[in-house]
């Protein structure tokens, strides 16, 4: 997923911010309560600001002590205490509001990520979909949580406070309502250029982040390269770069606050002159002009607090520009069939074949396989050889499923695969790859990655159909035993034994072992190769050969070059012909351990 780099128009902006509006109905009980609650606190402003004005007036002005105005005294302290308490309400329930808002976006993030595939996957870059995924859905947090109940609670309790304010002294509502509009009005103005600026600071932090997640991706090779120090100089140009464009946004940011605070104050110092003006000529009584002086500033507050989250709006539209893109982009041919889906034709019964019928696939219009045709049935073994950019691995990501093929179909004992829903056909496959991913959490847990539901006696013998009995015995705490991220505290061996264990815990009609064997020791590898031969007693077996012994029984041998089946047959066979599979036999690498991917 590319990064926008073309200036939003008026017109996109007023479609994603109506776009974020497009989940306020999912949480609006808590925005109207939040909205409700914040009300409360404005008229109990109200009503704090009339009792001490009653207060001071009578000690000030008519010499009254303590035990006269006690009763008052409880009164604002009750008001102070209720102000608090409606102040905590409304902040929390607008927090739950952002915070739901959050969990669904991510989950509809993830979910379409889920449904894109990791075909789509590896042509993207890391790093820009986790800022998308986690800073991206935090931004908009705000926006329910800040940015719209603010913008009902400016509009509503300076109505409120001028209801109080005008009865009590015109004037000071005529400034008030004529001073007003000022401030949301350069709020805009000032607005339009922050728009602006944030989209682009958003876009720079989007574009850092995916340059600095695949730079630490890579370590290793810029390391053996010795390039480590250039790309520290690239990573510190554009650190650089998004710290000057952070600076844009705040000289911005603070020329707006700066405005906003300026005809605040001008407001509330024509008030207090204008009071304090008729209060030395005689023409108001004290109570009534401390009362609205007391109210004044509580009037602009919340148009001031409407300026600061209108921020908050501003980020959230530039975060949903990378969101919308991302949930916009079109999902694969295989997961939105066209016919009606038919998942019962394939509940009744295991699957029995999978048949390969002319396939042809490009990426970007450059042809990748061509007519390629072979079965593969269940209970027998099939492999794929062949040099480097031969195809393999797009078949396999077509038998998955992650890839539609362009020309001809896929059957799944004669049903079209792109006729089948693509969580049936995934409950069907398991798929092993050469670097298989664990997640922070438990072997348990990562044993039981496709099937949470999957009972201890199925677990305890899928690991000892994988050979894992051991390896589990040796961890500190078993099965229970914390693991880090990609399996951090095992070995490769061990991480591929864990996966294993999930492929027979699967128990699934089609395997796939993508090169599943390299680079491991002769331990691990030969366990691969005896789980091969058990799972294909039970399982239609695809196996991307890297090891001479792992393909050596198989049953038929597809040997792939430049996107075209060359040769099929047994080993013995393939090696009499003496042709493209003999000569690949006959490398160092590919006899010993490694074949050109």
């Amino acid at each position: 997923m590319a990064t926008p780099s073309a200036p939003v128009s008026r017109a996109t902006g007023k479609a994603l911010d109506r776009w974020l509006r497009g989940f306020a109905p999912d949480v609006r009980p808590l925005v109207s309560a939040a909205i409700a609650f914040g009300l409360l606190g404005g008229l109990l402003i109200i009503v704090q600001a009339w009792l001490l004005a009653r207060i001071v007036d009578a000690v000030v002005m008519t010499g009254r002590g303590l035990e006269d105005v006690w009763p008052w005294l409880g009164y604002l302290l009750v008001a102070f205490c209720l102000r608090a308490v409606a102040s905590a309400v409304s902040d929390g329930v607008a927090f739950e509001a952002g915070a739901r808002v959050v969990l669904l976006v991510r989950d509809r993030l993830q979910a379409h990520i889920a449904a894109l595939g990791p075909a789509w996957m590896r042509a993207q870059r890391t790093g820009d979909i986790v800022t998308t995924t986690v800073d991206g859905v935090e931004t908009l947090h705000r926006y329910y949580a800040a940015y719209l109940p603010q913008m009902a609670l400016s509009a509503c309790i300076p109505l409120a406070i001028l209801a109080f304010v005008v009865p009590a002294d015109w004037i000071s509502g005529l400034i008030m309502v004529l001073s007003a509009p000022l401030i949301p009005l350069f709020m805009i103005l000032i607005g339009k250029g922050t728009e602006a600026l944030n989209q682009s600071q958003w876009r720079k932090l989007a574009g850092m982040s995916a340059h600095v997640f695949d730079a630490v991706e890579g370590l290793t090779t810029l390391k053996l390269f010795n390039a480590s120090r250039a790309e520290a100089a690239v990573v510190a140009a554009i650190a650089e770069d998004y710290r000057e464009s952070t600076m844009k946004v705040l000289r911005v940011a603070f020329l707006s606050s700066l405005a906003l605070e300026f005809f605040a104050t001008v407001s509330i110092a024509m008030v207090a002159v204008f009071i304090g003006f008729r209060l030395y000529d005689g023409q108001m009584h004290f109570l009534q002009g401390f009362f609205v002086l007391l109210l004044a500033p509580e009037f602009y507050r919340p148009l001031r607090a409407m300026g600061t989250q209108y921020h908050a709006r501003m980020e959230a539209i530039g975060a949903a520009e990378a969101i919308v893109a991302l949930l916009k982009t079109p999902l694969p041919q295989h997961t939105l069939p066209t016919n009606d889906p038919v998942p019962s034709a394939l509940a009744a019964q295991p699957v029995r074949e999978v048949r390969f019928e002319r396939i042809g696939f490009a990426y970007d219009a450059e042809p990748v396989l061509h007519d390629v045709s072979f079965t593969l049935k269940r209970g027998e073994r099939v492999a794929l050889v062949g040099p480097s950019g031969a195809g393999k691995t797009t078949l396999t990501q077509l038998l998955l499923g992650f890839l539609a093929p362009d020309n001809g179909r896929i059957l799944v004992d004669g049903i079209d695969l792109r006729d089948i829903a693509n969580e049936d056909w995934l409950g069907r496959v398991a798929w092993l790859p050469q670097r298989p991913t664990l997640f922070h959490g438990s072997v348990l847990d990562n044993i039981r990655l496709g099937r949470p539901e999957a009972s201890p006696a199925a677990v305890r013998r899928a690991v000892e159909q994988a050979g894992a009995s051991e390896l589990i015995a040796r961890l500190p705490r078993g099965y229970d035993t914390m693991l880090g991220d990609r399996g951090q505290g095992l070995s490769g061996g061990e991480i591929q034994r864990v996966a294993l264990v999930r492929v027979f815990l699967a128990e699934a009609d089609v395997v796939v072992f993508d090169e599943a064997s390299a680079g491991l020791d002769d331990d691990t590898a030969a366990l691969i190769t005896r789980s091969i031969e058990r799972l294909a007693t039970t399982a239609a077996v695809l196996v991307v050969a890297h090891r001479l012994e792992t393909i050596r029984g198989a049953d038929t041998i597809l040997v792939l070059d430049k996107g075209r089946i060359v040769e099929r047959g047994r080993h013995e066979d393939l090696l009499a012909q003496g042709a493209l599979y003999a000569r690949l036999v006959g490398l160092t690498d590919f006899a010993r351990e490694d074949v050109p991917a």
